[in-house]
């Protein structure tokens, strides 16, 4: 399995300081999660606090052919998330070759 690749898991914890509703968090989450999939190409689900009106927590998953090609892609993600949400976002990065997650399972 020499040269599967790479997968980078980024959990995001976002928090909205501004939202007075579920609505208005769900507004602009779903924003995010369109961005993310749409301009950056992030598989992305909301997996934590959906009943929180200020919280929010995703995990967007990202695969590339080399470290370094992921790596880049996860920072411009970071990079994008912290553009917009300098305070209210913060991001933890896993990243494992696919040999290591076949010796996971």
């Amino acid at each position: 399995m020499s040269g599967s690749g790479f997968v980078a898991v980024l959990v995001i914890d976002l928090h909205f300081p501004d939202a007075g509703s579920l609505k208005s968090k769900r507004k602009e989450l779903s924003s995010i999660k369109a961005q993310l999939h749409g301009r950056l190409g992030a598989a992305v689900a909301e997996v934590d606090h959906q009943d929180l009106w200020q919280r929010a927590r995703l995990t967007a998953a990202l695969t590339g052919g080399s470290l370094a090609v992921l790596a880049a892609t996860a920072d411009n993600v970071e990079r994008w998330l912290d553009a917009r949400w300098p305070e209210h976002v913060s991001v933890q990065r896993i990243v494992a070759s696919v040999e290591d997650l076949a010796e996971w399972s």
